[in-house]
């Protein structure tokens, strides 16, 4: 099951999951664009999105407008969607409409592999990126361990390199893989100083001692932030 959040205020780009994307509202395309993987739903707190997203045949389901995180979000919808303990969830985030099925594909395999291990919380996936890239605040680095298992998400580069030639950088992409049952524990856990710091929530699964499995992944695509991203997109993509 591949959930969306899609919550309507954005600080840095208003509205942005409506934003045109080839004609599209960015949150269908996205929606539209990974449905091949697996049956898709959006979780939002907008009356708008859930109507359009009828409009355009795609599955919705109402949220609170109260959740401080998208997470939250699909945990909501995984309950109102009655979905079993064991059933893989996916979450996709709203802007990422160019997102290769691919890269949810490998998503979903690394997910099912760890569906058993107490001890992993989080699946997610991460890209190759140059040195300049790395120093981007807006692109999160992870640092994995010998089994791709995360040991350290910032958005400060990292590892940092002492004698200036390295250039083994990981970019994380923001999708995740877990259980419903991992899903509900990681929202019962309680927020985390890391993650308040970096303002990266994945940090909490980690604080509190669970593993967070990573699998790298080739991928052209990045998430929409800013209008200035759209602009890039739209010159990249859209023809």
């Amino acid at each position: 099951m591949i959930i969306i959040p899609a919550r309507i205020g954005s600080t840095r780009f208003a509205n942005k999951v409506l934003a045109d994307i080839d004609g599209l509202p960015m949150v269908i395309k996205t929606a539209k664009a990974v449905s091949v993987v697996d049956r898709v739903a959006i979780a939002t707190d907008s009356l708008e999105v859930l109507d359009i997203a009828s409009a355009f045949g795609i599955e919705a389901v109402l949220t609170s407008n109260e959740h401080k995180s998208g997470t939250d979000r699909i945990n909501e919808a995984s309950h109102k969607l009655s979905l079993s303990s064991n059933e893989i969830i996916l979450n996709v985030q709203a802007d990422e409409p160019f997102i290769e099925p691919e890269v949810v594909y490998a998503l979903f395999e690394l997910t099912k592999k760890n569906i058993s291990n107490p001890k992993i919380m989080l699946n997610s996936c991460y890209k190759d990126i140059t040195h300049p890239e790395a120093d981007d605040p807006n692109l999160v680095k992870v640092v994995t361990d010998i089994d791709e298992i995360a040991i350290y998400f910032s958005r400060a580069k990292i590892p940092y390199p002492r004698d200036h030639h390295f250039d083994g950088y990981k970019g994380h992409i923001g999708l995740y893989g877990f259980s419903k049952e991992m899903l509900n524990r990681f929202c019962q856990l309680p927020l985390s100083p890391l993650e308040e710091i970096e303002k990266l929530e994945q940090l909490r699964a980690i604080y509190s001692g669970y593993g967070v499995a990573m699998v790298k992944v080739e991928t052209q695509s990045f998430g929409i932030d800013t209008l200035e991203d759209l602009e890039k997109a739209k010159q990249l993509y859209i023809n």
